[in-house]
């Protein structure tokens, strides 16, 4: 009977814990990192001021170095066309043997053996066409030079975007940690309830669902952070990722008075300055053209030593020649030339026109652009504000038992976007800054 007893006894004790265990389960893991294989450790980035970033790219980068080289070519050109039109100076020897000496009645004309040696000093003295040639060299000079502004401009442009990228990739990273920080610890809170028998699981597990896409979320935004430093470190041409230190200040001048002196701002970008010396260029060599038609003369001055001299040739002898030439037929090589200039010319004055109207668009766009994204700032930073008291006030209210955790949840993710999207708006207003100044030619100075 005692027996019976018990035995009933401790089987009521068992049901009654296995209820109770299924009562409180026990709380999920908490999401980790997986395990990466051992790797060596990474470097890290050096960090970098603004001005530091955009001086060292354009000491460095192979584009500019590459565009000051057209400077050196254009250097050579010039001084080949200059050689053309200053005296040239020539030494010729010769030794002559024949199978015997010339002469008549006794009288040696010609030796048997004959040395001679000769000076030829040679001068254009009229030459219109090389003339040209020379002053247009000088021109391909200075556009090569016009050249390596703009490219410089265009590296400086892509190394200020790349280094507000960083600024901006850090926010991002930083709103994404904000969100995983407070995810963990509604996940914790939720853990504790469910350990204490007062929470459910479904709680945790929504709890532990919206964690692990946060932290998804961290690894995608250093990613796209390291990637930003990756490219900076490009364009300074540096052997490893750089990292921002500082953020510029972009001073934005006023909008009125520079729409009114607008067409002086923009004469004064380094592309359009660029596009004009080419015009100018161009407009010579076409102007030039006629002097294809002109002749040339050149005078030529020899001095001349022969050992041994003869009766026909003393050993000291000097000659002048004026040489003498007129173009008179080419089958229409020239006309075609001069067609070719003008073509040039034509293209370059219609990307002239068309630069200056971009340029004007760009600064009226950029002025918008500026006005917006600062309005968008304000407007992202007041829902980031209100969703981090929604969430403050959604999680005092589920603690207190009014709300329900899917709604501490959708305040989360809101105040996450929120922040995030805090973000992008200071990034576009950052480079809507940068556009301006670039569109007005102030950056780089």
């Amino acid at each position: 009977m005692r027996r019976a007893m018990l035995a009933v006894a401790l089987t009521m004790a068992l049901a009654g814990a296995a209820s109770a265990h299924q009562q409180t389960p026990p709380a999920p893991p908490a999401p980790q990192a997986p395990i990466a294989p051992a790797q060596p450790p990474v470097v890290p980035p050096e960090r970098v001021t603004f001005d530091d970033a955009v001086r060292r790219a354009l000491d460095r980068n192979p584009n500019v170095v590459s565009a000051a080289a057209d400077i050196l070519r254009a250097e050579g050109l010039l001084k080949q066309a200059r050689a053309v039109i200053l005296p040239g100076v020539e030494v010729t020897g010769t030794n002559t043997t024949l199978d015997d000496s010339r002469g008549l009645a006794g009288q040696t004309f010609t030796p048997q053996n004959t040395f001679s040696t000769a000076l030829s000093v040679s001068m254009p003295l009229f030459a219109p066409a090389q003339w040209a040639r020379r002053v247009q060299a000088e021109d391909n000079r200075r556009v090569a030079e016009a050249s390596v502004e703009d490219v410089k401009r265009q590296i400086a442009v892509a190394t200020a975007q790349a280094y507000l990228s960083v600024i901006a990739a850090h926010r991002v990273v930083e709103s994404q940690v904000r969100a995983r920080d407070t995810a963990q610890a509604f996940y914790d809170y939720a853990a504790q309830r469910l350990q204490a028998g007062a929470g459910s699981r479904l709680t945790a597990l929504q709890a532990q669902a919206t964690l692990s896409a946060d932290m998804a979320l961290v690894e995608v935004s250093e990613l796209a952070l390291f990637r930003a430093q990756e490219a900076l470190g490009v364009l300074v041409t540096s052997d490893r990722p750089l990292d921002a230190i500082d953020e510029p200040a972009f001073e934005i001048p006023d909008e009125a008075t520079t729409l009114a002196g607008a067409d002086g701002e923009i004469q004064q970008r380094a592309d359009v300055k660029f596009i004009n010396l080419q015009i100018f260029a161009n407009k010579r060599v076409v102007d030039d053209s006629w002097k294809d038609w002109m002749p040339t003369v050149s005078g030529i001055f020899q001095p001349v030593f022969q050992h041994p001299g003869s009766l026909v040739f003393p050993e000291h002898s000097w000659r002048a020649l004026v040489q003498f030439g007129v173009p008179v037929f080419d089958a229409g090589e020239r006309r075609g030339v001069k067609m070719v200039r003008e073509a040039n010319l034509r293209q370059s004055e219609a990307s002239l026109n068309g630069q200056l109207r971009e340029a004007k668009s760009e600064i009226r766009l950029a002025y918008e652009a500026v006005r917006r994204t600062t309005r968008a700032l304000e407007n992202a930073r007041g829902a980031s504000q209100q969703s981090a008291e929604v969430l403050n006030i959604t999680t005092f209210s589920f603690r207190a038992g009014a709300t329900q955790n899917i709604e501490v949840i959708d305040a989360q993710r809101r105040s996450r976007d929120a922040d995030t999207a805090v973000a992008v708006a200071e990034d576009a207003v950052r480079q809507a800054r940068l556009d301006l100044l670039t569109a007005l030619g102030r950056f780089p100075r």
